[in-house]
């Protein structure tokens, strides 16, 4: 199973853009405590309850549900919400929680190319820091359509985009930014591979572009992932066993023309051929618009394999049609001959019929 690791951000409200994109996981805690209003002085508590009392936060909260947070908003997925704030000191030390995720707001993030609603069960928890920064991860299982060019199967390099948007959100609601380090994702990407079967892994790109579908301008993040099929079963199982038979159909050039076994083991290697194409046909998606040269190939093949039975069939006819004038032609001379020669070569004549 092909498995990426994909980091966005979101910006929400009129927050500073240049400050986003230079936010890292180290640097978070220093940014985001200057936006801060002056923290509050409680007693000293030590349970994750007395954080959620502190902070009010409940399951029926409109603040933390409904409430979109207006001001820089960081979606593994991470944004910031400025409703929560906490000193780690007043609370043993905790400066982060874990709270269910109908807790908080969280961003209608979707996935454009998904054809199937994902079947794993998504995770039910949110990671809230002290300093207000919320993470949510979930691990999915993506099924989603793409265009494939088979021109040089199978060793063809197909692209794939997976593509994320806000569903209702505008791009001056909800900024999405993302790591455009395309060597970083990448090898971020084969680190988390658990497995690849017929294809591998060879790069990730990510970019960013604007639409326009509902009235208003989205931002779309891309992530294209470019994968090589495996080639070595196709060309032991196909490519090789085709250009086996035609060679089998040369050698057979060999055997002698004057009986009707060389025929009939041309068509039986004409047939083995035809079976192949029926399993290549099998094989290719139908959606191609251009002839693969793994097609033409086996059609190359199929020709020459036809044109040595043609030619075979004709040797046998011009060799049989030989054959009958010269009987004709014997039979003609015992006819003319005297009647002494006639009882000479009488024996010879009824041989020669």
């Amino acid at each position: 199973m092909l498995a990426g690791f994909f980091t966005l951000i979101l910006l929400t409200g009129n927050g500073n853009p240049n400050i986003i994109e230079t936010l890292t996981p180290d640097s978070s805690e220093v940014v985001y405590e200057t936006v801060r209003e002056a923290v509050i002085t409680i007693e000293e508590n030590c349970s994750t309850l007395d954080v959620l009392n502190y902070l009010k936060l409940t399951r029926n909260s409109d603040k933390y549900t409904v409430g979109r947070p207006a001001r820089s908003s960081v979606a593994t997925w991470k944004w910031d919400n400025e409703y929560i704030f906490w000193d780690p000191n007043q609370f043993c030390g905790t400066n982060h929680i874990l709270v269910p995720t109908q807790y908080l707001w969280m961003p209608d993030l979707t996935i454009v190319e998904m054809t199937e609603k994902d079947k794993a069960s998504p995770s039910p928890f949110l990671n809230i820091k002290w300093h207000g920064w919320v993470e949510f991860r979930n691990d999915q299982v993506v099924i989603s359509t793409c265009k494939m060019y088979v021109y040089k199967f199978p060793f063809d390099i197909q692209s794939c985009n997976i593509s994320f948007k806000s569903i209702m959100y505008s791009d001056e609601e909800i900024q999405l930014f993302y790591n455009n380090n395309n060597t970083e994702i990448t090898e971020w990407s084969r680190q988390s591979m658990r497995t690849q079967y017929e294809w591998l892994f060879v790069s990730m790109t990510v970019t960013n572009k604007t639409v326009n579908h509902f009235g208003f301008n989205q931002t779309i993040i891309v992530y294209t992932i470019y994968m090589k099929r495996r080639s070595v079963l196709y060309l032991a199982n196909f490519l090789l066993p085709i250009f086996f038979f035609l060679c089998l159909d040369f050698a057979s050039l060999l055997m002698s023309d004057t009986g009707g076994e060389k025929v009939s083991f041309k068509i039986t290697v004409l047939l083995a051929v035809t079976v192949m194409q029926l399993i290549l046909n099998d094989i290719l998606p139908s959606s191609s618009d251009n002839i693969p040269l793994i097609a033409v190939y086996c059609i190359g093949i199929f020709a020459l394999m036809l044109l040595s039975l043609v030619e075979t069939i004709l040797v046998i006819y011009l060799i049989d049609k030989d054959a009958s004038q010269d009987n004709e032609k014997e039979k003609t001379k015992c006819l003319i001959e005297g009647p002494e020669e006639k009882l000479t070569n009488l024996q010879t004549c009824y041989i020669d019929e």
